[in-house]
């Protein structure tokens, strides 16, 4: 690979890198909103989830696609940087909750901590589910891969995301629960629809991530299996 193709390499990576973190500081401040993506007017059946739920299932994708291309370790280091970035933001939010707000301040003290006071309940919790579920990922979607040598990328991006995917929602409403942030009678029907909403996404994404891995083996000129080197 020429040294225009790997500075481009590096680009990619690192605007993967971008979205990844964004998305997981995303669905940890935006959590505290539920909405209802299907509800049945001839059962009692809601299922009710986060919005942080829309931005989490991206940060599978991400991790998936970098481990396609880039390989293992990258796609543990990037992990590994959202926990940091997640415990920055936190002190960053602690801090801002204990600073006083003037008088003529658009959002008042009551506000911002109705908002974000809770942010270290959800921030803990999600960071534990985090890092058991992403390392989970990335080790069962190399398990897969090395198993069929390469191919079949459809069954390691949905047998990988998949599993980790109820493990990181158990352990989340596991923890809110004990915490109190959310009563233990809404643990199964979250469990529920959250795990729903994420294997549908799961599935759904898998094009785009096909899409994403062919234009960049074609672009990148990499043979099959073949993982870009940074370094």
């Amino acid at each position: 690979m020429d040294k225009t193709k790997k500075d481009r390499a590096f680009q990619l990576f690192l605007m993967l890198s971008g979205v990844f973190v964004a998305s997981l500081v995303a669905c940890n401040l935006i959590f505290k909103k539920f909405f209802s993506y299907y509800q049945s007017a001839d059962t009692d059946i809601n299922m009710v989830v986060s919005v942080g739920i829309i931005a989490y299932p991206i940060t599978f994708l991400v991790t998936d696609l970098i481990s396609e291309l880039y390989g293992r370790k990258l796609a543990n280091q990037v992990v590994f940087s959202g926990v940091v970035v997640s415990l920055f933001v936190l002190v960053l939010i602690t801090i801002s909750d204990q600073v006083s707000a003037v008088s003529f301040s658009p959002v008042d003290d009551g506000l911002f901590h109705q908002v974000f006071g809770n942010s270290g309940a959800a921030i803990t919790s999600s960071m534990i589910a985090y890092l058991i579920a992403q390392f989970i990922d990335v080790r069962i979607f190399h398990f897969w891969k090395k198993l069929t040598n390469g191919k079949m990328l459809w069954l390691r991006n949905n047998f990988s995301t998949i599993p980790s995917q109820l493990i990181d929602t158990a352990v989340v409403l596991l923890v809110l629960c004990q915490a109190g942030e959310i009563g233990w009678e809404n643990f199964w029907p979250f469990l529920g629809a959250g795990f729903l909403f994420k294997v549908i996404v799961a599935v759904l994404d898998t094009p785009i991530l096909y899409g994403a891995v062919y234009w960049a083996r074609r672009y990148f000129g990499l043979k099959e299996n073949e993982e870009i080197s940074l370094y």
